[in-house]
């Protein structure tokens, strides 16, 4: 047997991924990484396989539950730990808002939180490991997909925002700059571990426009109506995919033998292609990783 670690997967692309895990390969245990212990439970009985997950708590908002999160896999009697999926994420366009730690929230919980946790969890992993970070297709302005173009200005910036002139654009514009950084990061964290010359891959993944997960719920009424009910009738379209569609994308680049290796990519679905060129800018990357690392302080050992 062999874990992999999913966070958010107690709802929409994460617990479609963990329901693929399972079904496609008997050999993993799942970690079902979860804000709240009660709706991880209820997604382990609809999963119908209690026996092979765990659930554990994790706020990604909290510095101290990510250290308390590490501490519980540690101590869970798991089988080795071969995969982590950081799936987890939110978009807040009703102002800005903060973690308990006082970075703004979109950024602290879709990019810093994953930074914290991949920090904390790297000791852990038994080689080959697969390490996938989920993006979106947000963060390249060449898709026109009707979002706000990034806008990486520095890493503490991001984290510490101002607020003058704060609206819903504002807040999206914060998403889709996270998901920017999620790619900044995952090609840099590939090349400090030297591009899987030591055993752990690190690639991005971007699931397609997926109508109807929990990414609108901070929108207002009508969007929030049209982005359950309206959009899932785009599905003809190539970008727009069901949550189950990209959940079962995702499981195979955990676990698929055909991506043993592959490393520092981005997908589309299952398709490597090109991401942004800013996603390519080395000196963003650094400015991500240095200032990320001071943000959290030192690693849990």
């Amino acid at each position: 047997m062999r874990t992999a670690i999913i966070t958010g997967a107690n709802a929409g692309l994460g617990l479609q991924c963990a329901r693929a895990l399972l079904h496609v390969d008997p050999s993993w245990h799942l970690v079902l990484a979860v804000r709240d212990p009660a709706r991880g439970a209820a997604a382990m009985q609809e999963l119908g396989q209690p026996n092979r997950c765990t659930v554990l708590r994790l706020d990604l908002a909290s510095l101290e539950s990510i250290r308390a999160f590490t501490e519980g896999v540690k101590t869970a009697a798991l089988p080795p730990l071969h995969a982590i999926v950081c799936n987890a994420g939110v978009q807040v366009v009703s102002g800005i808002q903060q973690t308990v730690d006082g970075f703004e929230m979109t950024f602290g919980v879709n990019h810093l939180g994953h930074f914290a946790l991949l920090q904390s969890l790297r000791g852990l992993l038994t080689t080959p490991a697969r390490i996938v970070v989920v993006s979106s297709g947000t963060h390249d302005p060449s898709k026109h997909t009707g979002m706000p173009d990034p806008a990486y200005t520095s890493a503490a910036e991001l984290a510490r925002p101002g607020i003058s002139g704060d609206d819903s654009d504002a807040g999206r514009r914060r998403y889709t700059t996270s998901k920017l950084c999620n790619v900044l990061f995952t090609y840099e964290l590939d090349r400090r571990l030297d591009r899987g010359a030591h055993g752990i891959t690190v690639n991005a993944f971007d699931p397609g426009l997926m109508p109807g997960s929990g990414l609108a719920r901070d929108y207002p009424p009508l969007q929030r109506f049209a982005w359950r009910f309206l959009l899932p009738a785009l599905r003809v379209l190539p970008a727009v995919r069901s949550t189950s569609t990209s959940g079962r994308h995702l499981a195979r680049l955990v676990s698929d033998a055909r991506f043993h290796g592959v490393t520092g990519r981005y997908f589309d679905g299952l398709k490597p292609t090109r991401s942004s060129p800013d996603s390519y800018d080395s000196a963003k990357a650094d400015d991500l990783w240095q200032t990320s690392q001071h943000l959290i302080g030192p690693p849990v050992v």
